[in-house]
């Protein structure tokens, strides 16, 4: 959702730059296709040219946290002409193995990664929509560092686990700030973002032109260094691989003492580096 972006809106604007955040396809305010073919890569990417197009631009740097991140890194792979820099923030970028993701987990003898969990239609919707206050609060309030949380689902907790309504909120967090997300979720439900989920697998048949691509765009990565996801079971090795796919990475920044949702978590040192990635952008672009 936009309000994510809230703290780097302003400071990015007051620097002189054109900052655009939209909900995403699913989420917020954005349409909401109930159809989970309707959330692959080419069709998320492609909201992002069509969103360029439409402010009467031709070029633009992408940034992205999270799903949008993957959003961002394959807008820069697909369309270099269009999207001249590139920043991800807690997600690595895309390195296509040689199976279908689902499939890997399985051949690995996994079976209850939260990727998989969210694979039934129905299932994350019903625990999720139960009570959608206890969820953003157990979402944003625990995100991926809290020792309690993890990306492995307990089949009979579910993805929320020993989700707590008194559970207190970080101070990067403030109850005004999750009643947004609280209206707007419950407003939209969960279906649109989960069935990002559901083409994971899709998404690894469509990129297949792309096997081995590089980047080659200035590339800023940005994580905590608390975030379960680049520090678990697929994160942590892409990490340590980011130059393979990101040749011009500018900087990897990885923040003490963070969790998964950096750019909320830690707005100034996240608005110090992507300010000065886009001013070193500018001056060599």
């Amino acid at each position: 959702m936009s309000h994510s972006w809230r703290y780097q809106i302003p400071a990015l604007a007051g620097a002189g730059y054109h900052v655009v955040a939209p909900d995403m396809r699913g989420f917020g305010c954005s349409s909401a296709p109930p159809e989970i073919g309707a959330y692959t890569i080419f069709d998320t990417v492609g909201d992002m040219v069509a969103l360029v197009k439409a402010l009467g631009e031709s070029k633009a740097v992408i940034i992205g946290h999270d799903w949008g991140a993957p959003v961002a890194w394959h807008a820069a792979l697909f369309r270099p002409d269009i999207f001249t820099a590139v920043a991800g923030l807690s997600v690595p970028p895309p390195f296509r193995g040689r199976a279908r993701p689902l499939d890997a987990l399985r051949d690995n003898g996994i079976s209850n990664f939260y990727w998989q969990y969210f694979q039934p239609p129905g299932v994350a919707e019903a625990e999720f929509e139960r009570d959608v206050a206890l969820t953003m609060r157990t979402l944003l309030g625990r995100g991926f560092s809290d020792p309690n949380a993890s990306l492995f689902v307990d089949e009979d907790k579910g993805f929320l686990g020993d989700a707590k309504p008194d559970l207190p909120l970080p101070p990067w967090l403030s109850k005004d700030d999750l009643a947004v997300f609280t209206q707007a979720y419950r407003a939209s439900g969960f279906r649109g973002g989960l069935n990002w989920y559901r083409n994971i697998d899709r998404n690894w048949e469509l990129t297949a032109p792309w096997q081995d691509a590089q980047i080659k765009q200035p590339s800023l990565f940005i994580a905590g260094s608390k975030d379960a996801v680049v520090t678990g079971l697929i994160g942590a090795k892409r990490i340590n691989e980011l130059e393979r796919v990101l040749p011009n990475l500018t900087k990897k920044l990885i923040i003490d003492g963070a969790g998964h949702w950096i750019q909320q978590e830690r707005p100034q040192e996240v608005n110090a580096a992507l300010l000065a990635f886009l001013h070193q952008t500018r001056q060599t672009g």
